[in-house]
């Protein structure tokens, strides 16, 4: 898979997770891919100060990514 590809599935990945966070005034940014298999995003509005980001991020977003391009090994929010 091209680098290109890459990031195209890791965005259809976010897209797809997207509307929940924003149901609860949050959302998510893709901000690097490194290595091709390290992912880092960015937790925004609501998100930023959730006390369940973590496992959002885990399972929710990892998960989803990784169901889109199983070559990915971590997912890390960055602020």
């Amino acid at each position: 898979m091209s680098q290109d590809q890459l990031i195209e599935n890791i965005e259809k990945a976010l897209e797809e997770i997207r509307p929940f966070l924003n149901s609860d005034g949050g959302d998510i940014t893709l901000v690097a891919v490194e290595d091709d298999k390290h992912v880092k995003v960015r937790f925004e509005g609501a998100c930023t100060g959730c006390s369940v980001n973590q496992m959002t991020l885990k399972a929710g977003v990892e998960t989803t990514i990784k169901r889109y391009a199983p070559q990915i090994e971590t997912v890390e929010n960055v602020s």
